[in-house]
This record gives C-alpha cells, structure tokens and sequence, in this order.
C-alpha cells in the first residue's frame, strides 16, 4: 500500500524526482529515513502540528519549513499552512496537511510535459524556486479580498446620512491582517537566506530567481502595512463620527434639559397650595403663567443661538 501511494504522488523527470506527500504519518517519515537518510529530527519536525520556519543545511540535502497563509471558510479567518521541504541533488520531497495550492501546481505539473520541462527540465533548485514562488503569487488574492473589505469598511464608515457603529467589521479585519502578518514577517528572513545556503543544491544562477521572490514577499508586506494603515485610520475615523453624533445628541438633551429647568421651576411654584401667589387670583393667571413660560423658553433659545451652541 506505501509503494502505490508513493508512486501516485511522485513524478520523475530527467533524473529529478519531485514527491508530495500530504498527512504524513510516521510510516511515511520511516521510509523517507530509510531511503534517504534524513535527520530524525527533521522527520520529527514533519510530523508536529506547528513549527518554526526555518532552514536546516547538511551535507546531501536541505530541509526547509515555511509557513503560507490561507483563508479559512469554517472559521472565517486567515490560517496558515505548514509546507515541510527536503531538497536534495536529485529529489525534492514536499509535506503537507494538504496546501490546495501545491497540490494544484503538483496535479498540473504531473499531467503536462511543458511544465515538467519548465518546472524539472534543469535542477532541484530551480523546482524549488518555481515551487515557493507559486505559492508566494497566490498570497496576492489574500490581499485582494482584504482590500476589497476595506473598501466596503470605508462606505459604512462614511455613509454620514445613516451612521452605524462599524467596530465589529473593522476589528475583524483587522484580526486577518494582523494574522497574515504574523505568517509573512518570518517567511521575509527565510527567503532572504535560501539564495545564501547550500550551492550544490541552489547554484548561483538561482541567486536572481530567489531575489523576485524575496521582492515578491517584500511587496507582500508592504501591502498588509498598508493595508493595516488604512483600516487604522477607518477605525479611528469611525470612533470620531461615532463620538462626534454622540456629543450631538448629549448637547440636545443638555438643551432640552437647560430649557425645562425654569419652565419646572415656574410650574412647580405655582402648583403649591399655598395662598397669596403673585397673580393666583387673577382671572387670566394661566394666559398670564403661559405667557411667561413661552418668553423663557424663546429667550434662552436665542441665547443659545447667540452664543452658537445650537
């Protein structure tokens, strides 16, 4: 049963084999330890749930963690992706839970010569490099989509006509650029020192390849900084029009609260029964009580509108 999952998830071209393994299991880590030598530590390192980035060198191969990042439907978040690689002069073996974008670039290269010869028609390194700059380019639809949630931040934001409290959107965004940053940020060094390691497995001529792809992760941060500085200022901004419409509608009450306070004071000194009220007996009193609430009330809303606080 291990030959034939082996050999449907293996694909030999002029010397170079390229092998996905997904779910690896400690069968799988045996017989890559058996075959090919591997430290067992490495072959540990596949098999927990979440390591380090990072970039082992020995002798005959090199072992390479990097971390991708992915959108996840079920918890409607962005998680990452572990992708375990050994490379060796003549092999490149990939682990993983199941990346859907290195199984895609796997089943198309396996079905189609042109891309056999393209991706595995030279070395081990050049595989390598098409194989970590495919799964960098598909990081960019990731930004996309935040870029497009932003912008529909930035509509309720400033949809001044019919304010609303944002904060719950604009915190989940958030929450996915801070999670992408944090896969991205060490991906930056890894990158940076694949072109520096082993040169019988990364020759020099590879230098200018590995160097796109460096840009490529540089321009993927760069991104998410600007992204994270514009959902900074949304936040900020909707805290301000949210404040600015609260202090609106305290001010109106204050007034409405300011202008009843007399008028309270009037009603309640004439709604005592007790004798010799000024003006009680007169037959108008209450033409004579209303008229003087109304010219309290019209003379604090031009003072008001005086001192321009309304």
């Amino acid at each position: 049963m291990v030959k034939k999952h082996d050999q449907a998830n293996s694909i030999t071209f002029e010397g170079l084999t390229w092998e996905n393994i997904l779910r690896p299991t400690e069968k799988t880590t045996e017989r890559l330890g058996k075959k090919h030598k591997f430290h067992h530590l490495d072959l540990e390192d596949c098999l927990s749930k979440i390591q380090r980035p990072k970039i082992d060198e020995y002798d005959k191969y090199l072992f390479i963690v990097l971390h991708f990042p992915y959108y996840d439907k079920t918890t409607d978040s962005i998680k990452q992706d572990e992708v375990d690689i050994f490379v060796g002069g003549n092999f490149l073996i990939t682990l993983s839970p199941g990346n859907k974008v290195l199984n895609k670039l796997f089943d198309n290269v396996r079905r189609r010569i042109t891309l056999k010869k393209k991706y595995m028609g030279t070395t081990s390194g050049y595989l390598l490099y098409h194989i970590i700059d495919e799964m960098f380019g598909e990081c960019f639809p990731l930004i996309d989509n935040l870029s497009d949630e932003i912008d529909e931040l930035e509509k309720g934001v400033f949809e001044l006509e019919k304010p609303r409290d944002m904060l719950k959107e604009i915190l989940s965004t958030k929450k996915d650029i801070i999670n992408y940053r944090r896969i991205i940020i060490p991906q930056r060094t890894m990158i940076a020192q694949l072109e520096h390691k082993n040169k019988k497995f990364l020759p020099e001529n590879l230098d200018v390849y590995f160097d796109d792809v460096v840009d490529k992760v540089e321009k993927i941060f760069n991104n998410l900084e600007t992204l994270w500085d514009i959902v900074t200022s949304l936040h900020e901004t909707n805290e301000s029009i949210l404040s600015h419409n609260t202090n609106n509608i305290i001010k109106i009450l204050t007034i409405f609260s300011v202008v009843m306070l007399p008028l309270t004071f009037v009603t309640g000194l004439y709604g005592m029964n007790v004798a010799g009220l000024p003006g009680a007996e007169q037959p108008l009193a209450f033409v004579m009580i209303a008229g003087i609430l109304i010219s309290i009330v019209f003379a604090m809303l031009v003072f008001f509108r005086i001192k321009r606080w309304i």
